[in-house]
């Protein structure tokens, strides 16, 4: 499965048929209240019924993966971080060693290649903390490979569409 994760709608993306586009702004998504009913009441499904359900095992299948969010101090603005914070039924309690540190066992999560397009009016040091905070992010979220490609608000359709011809879908 290919999916294109996005807070911002894309207007005027062209449409693939075999590649999922989800606009976060469109839906709505609450905030992960910490309870751990997704793994403890509900193994696998978070007890808060909204939006996120839908889309959280679209990451889970997906094989590429495009992020697109605006980045503010460094990290993900506010909509892309609620959906990944959202996403955590995808993963379970249980501790495993990876590259020496502890992670979580995925649920039945395939292996990414992932693009993350950052946008927005981000200095070199912001870069930087992003970067970071995306190759941390890249062993929890089950990234086989990634890339962080940094883009104006104006380019963003363009720099998607660049980045699924890659996939060659």
């Amino acid at each position: 499965m290919n999916l294109i994760l996005s807070d911002n709608p894309l207007n005027g993306l062209k449409r693939k048929e075999n590649v999922h586009f989800i606009d976060l702004s469109a839906l709505k998504i609450a905030n992960c209240i910490g309870c751990f009913g997704c793994w403890t009441k509900t193994p696998g499904r978070c007890v808060i019924r909204d939006d996120a359900v839908k889309v959280y095992p679209l990451i889970a299948k997906s094989d590429h993966i495009i992020y697109v969010s605006r980045v503010k101090y460094g990290g993900y603005d506010t909509i892309m971080k609620t959906m990944l914070e959202r996403s955590i039924p995808i993963q379970q309690a249980f501790i495993r060693l990876h590259h020496n540190e502890t992670h979580h066992v995925q649920r039945d999560v395939a292996p990414k290649k992932a693009t993350i397009i950052a946008y927005g009016d981000i200095d070199k040091g912001e870069k930087e903390i992003f970067r970071q905070l995306i190759a941390r992010n890249a062993y929890n979220m089950n990234f086989q490979s990634y890339s962080v490609v940094f883009t104006e608000q104006d380019a963003l359709v363009k720099t998607v569409e660049n980045e699924v011809k890659k996939w060659n879908v």
